[in-house]
């Protein structure tokens, strides 16, 4: 279907609604004789821009041209709507598109930079050739400084590894831009409170030497009205704060209402050098919560970048709706020569609802099986007059789940409960000081939940507690620690053809379908550069460290327990329930690349592996891995690939799992109309054991033959963008499907099949 309406939308005759005379613009191109400067940079200057194309079709043009012009009622107004004009090509626009290239070019220090176009015509559509011809640019050969104020000039120029113009770098305008930039955050960090970038200016002599400049960097003093208000120039002030006044509960609209006799009537408290005022009831927050936030202290100089770190904290705390951080000049003796030398400042904090209860419906989505929930929420935001976070959640679900790899569908029930806790301060009496608080954002999560599962096959109830920190190091990077993780799995009930003709044929599954204690703790960090600029490229990277078994063999070695025995395996228990002991690690890293504001690349590729030792053959189920899916290879239903090449005997219940996981997807994603948006993809891996596993004959991962296991499958899929959540369908083929051997293995080499086709449908972007 997304195939048929793009060949449809894009086999109309592109020019239908060109006017006589006029031409469609169709391609630009540059070329450039300079490698230092890069196509992609000269593109944002080309005033006019041909049709947005998907694979070089001009899909949007072509659904403008499926309507008739002459015609406003539906489909025709519909497809103009979604669709886009054609774009006719303009002399005009191509003769400014020249000027701002030179005016780049020049920015950048190609002041002779020479700009030439070519135009062609043929069969109504022009293309426009941009030749751009270069020599070297111009180097700075020196910086004169002409800085009116000492103080400035101490502060702003004392360390010269932070200036980012100096001699020999090649002139760009952008660099100094970002230097004014720098010196007015420097100069306000240091007081100046009423400094900014207009007070900085650059002049450029460019006739100084061969393709040399010299740049005059200029920063005047400030301007104030003298005698018969004729401007004087004095020196900037330096600010020291004086007062803060904190507002715990201050809300706007009763502000308007009361006016300044309302906020006369509210009581002031002197605690700790700040001032709260508010109601005589008692504030909704603690004051020390709101102190440890605040990078700003009376008697300190006035410091923009603490003003904003702590906006960012205060809201952070999850507890305030708004967060008003505002300054006035306090006028101080004039016989002192210091008359506005103080800041007040006032903290205007807006608290959001202390508590919610609310009842959700929802779809679910575990690796491509479809459901729904009903959930009943509880919320309490500021818990203990602290910021603490706490919810408590009651879940009931059904779900759909694959049967087997012929995509057969089942069900499972769930039922469950869950209670989290996020405090805003770290657990740990060494690390409570203001300071690290300050410096890495820390919180304290505590979290118990408990889950019966019902599946088509067995019964499974899940007991977990958990209890952690995270931290932000920086504005990328996230570190989240749980030295404790505690996991009770019991399986009451496996259904007895499900265990006799699987689970029984395998150690590695009789081992992994058992009750068992996991104890142990894990370690991840986050690295993602996403919400800096949402419209350019970005990274996201996770680790996840992840041990268990040992504090509870050491408990075991001074309990003295008593090993357990059975027909497969000896192993000890604690609370009369074996546990396990593993390490498990992967990493996952996504690059997502944006060509324009209707299609993008994401590139991905996952690692992880888990090895049992000691009291566990097998890795506990939980922390097995999978394929296929919503989330995996979507050519393969979820769970029915691998691992390895081995082919399970026939099921009614697909559930292959291992120790191994290796992963990597390309997808291609572009937006059509309205709400929806379609994808192309290709994904490759497979799962594997780590150990030799005599009754799963090729599941075994090995460094000279893994190549020959992967699976490659291919698809398309088309999005539902409803704001709110994106629904997904995705249509996966089994390019290379490593259960066949040699060249079967390939689908051009044998016969298609309905197993070689799976029909995804997801709730979300697969990563």
């Amino acid at each position: 279907m997304l195939v048929m309406i793009i060949i449809a939308a894009s086999s109309c005759n592109p020019t239908k609604y060109v006017p006589a005379g006029e031409t469609l613009l169709d391609e630009n191109h540059i070329k450039v004789n300079n490698e230092k400067v890069k196509k992609e940079a000269l593109i944002p200057y080309i005033r006019q821009k041909p049709n947005k194309t998907i694979f070089g079709a001009k899909f949007h043009l072509g659904l403008y041209n499926l309507s008739n012009i002459e015609k406003t009622r539906w489909p025709h107004k519909w497809l103009r709507d979604i669709g886009e004009e054609p774009v006719i090509f303009d002399t005009d626009a191509t003769d400014k598109s020249k000027g701002q290239i030179k005016s780049y070019l020049s920015s950048k220090g190609y002041f002779d930079g020479q700009v030439m176009e070519t135009i062609e015509t043929a069969k109504r559509k022009t293309k426009v050739y941009y030749d751009v011809n270069l020599k070297t640019p111009y180097t700075i050969r020196k910086v004169i400084y002409e800085v009116a104020d000492p103080v400035i000039s101490m502060i702003g120029f004392a360390d010269s590894t932070n200036i980012l113009v100096s001699r020999g770098m090649a002139y760009d305008e952008e660099i100094l831009q970002a230097e004014r930039s720098r010196l007015e955050r420097s100069v306000r960090d240091h007081g100046f409170y009423n400094f900014s970038a207009d007070f900085v200016s650059f002049r450029v002599d460019s006739m100084v030497g061969e393709r040399e400049v010299d740049i005059f960097y200029n920063v005047r003093n400030y301007l104030r009205p003298g005698f018969s208000n004729v401007p004087v120039e004095v020196p900037h002030t330096q600010f020291s704060v004086k007062n803060i006044y904190i507002y715990p509960d201050y809300i706007p609209g009763e502000v308007l209402a009361g006016g300044t006799d309302y906020l006369k009537n509210l009581d002031t408290i002197y605690y700790k050098g700040f001032y709260f005022i508010g109601g005589s009831e008692k504030p909704s927050i603690k004051y020390d919560i709101i102190i440890q936030s605040l990078y700003i202290k009376p008697g300190l100089t006035f410091n923009l970048s603490n003003t904003e770190r702590s906006h960012s904290h205060l809201m952070s705390l999850k507890t305030f709706r708004l967060v008003n951080i505002l300054y006035n000049e306090s006028y101080g003796n004039p016989a002192d020569g210091k008359e506005n030398s103080s800041l007040d400042c006032t903290i205007q904090l807006t608290p959001i609802s202390r508590q919610s209860f609310s009842v959700e419906l929802e779809g679910t989505n575990s690796g491509g099986n479809l459901g729904g929930a009903l959930n009943l929420i509880y919320q309490n935001k500021n818990l203990f007059r602290g910021a603490e976070q706490f919810n408590m959640k009651l879940t009931g679900a059904y779900e759909t789940f694959s049967r087997d790899s012929s995509g057969a569908r089942g069900n499972t029930q769930q039922f469950g409960f869950e209670t989290a806790l996020r405090l805003p301060r770290f657990l740990v009496p060494f690390l409570e000081s203001e300071n690290f608080i300050k410096k890495y954002n820390p919180t304290t999560s505590i979290l118990v939940a408990y889950n019966y599962q019902n599946l088509p096959v067995y019964t499974r109830t899940v007991a977990n507690a958990t209890f952690g920190y995270m931290w932000n190091d920086g504005p990328y990077r996230t570190h989240i620690v749980n030295p404790l993780q505690m996991n009770m799995v019991k399986i009451p009930f496996i259904e007895e053809d499900y265990y006799n003709n699987v689970i029984a044929t395998s150690n590695y599954l009789i081992n992994s379908y058992k009750d068992v204690l996991i104890a142990g703790i894990n370690y991840s960090f986050i690295y993602s550069n996403q919400t800096i600029k949402k419209s350019r490229n970005y990274w996201f990277f996770r680790f996840n460290g992840e041990t268990a078994g040992n504090f509870l063999s050491a408990v075991k070695n001074i309990t003295g327990a008593s090993q357990e025995t059975d027909s497969l395996s000896s192993y000890y228990e604690l609370f009369g329930q074996p546990y396990a002991q593993f390490v498990r690690t992967d990493i996952d890293i996504r690059y997502n690349r944006i060509f324009n504001d209707v299609s993008s690349i994401v590139y991905r590729t996952f690692i992880g592996v888990g090895f049992p030792y000691k009291n566990s053959v097998a890795m506990p189920f939980e922390k097995q891995y999978y394929e296929g899916g919503a989330n995996g290879i979507r050519g393969w239903q979820v769970r029915s690939l691998g691992p390895g090449s081995y082919l399970p005997p026939g099921s009614t219940y697909t559930n292959q799992t291992a120790d191994i996981k290796i992963e990597a997807n390309i997808e291609y994603r572009f937006k059509l109309f309205w709400i929806l948006e379609g994808a192309l993809f290709v994904d490759a891996g497979n799962i594997w054991a780590i150990k030799e596993d005599a009754s799963r004959p090729g599941a075994q991962f090995k460094f000279n033959k893994f190549f020959d296991d992967l699976a490659i499958g291919s698809g398309m899929g088309m999005r539902f963008d409803l704001s709110f959540v994106v629904l997904r369908t995705d249509i996966g083929f089994k390019l290379r499907d490593p259960k066949y051997s040699g060249d079967n293995r390939w689908l051009i080499n044998r016969n298609f099949s309905d197993e070689d086709l799976a029909l995804v449908i997801s709730i979300g972007y697969p990563f």
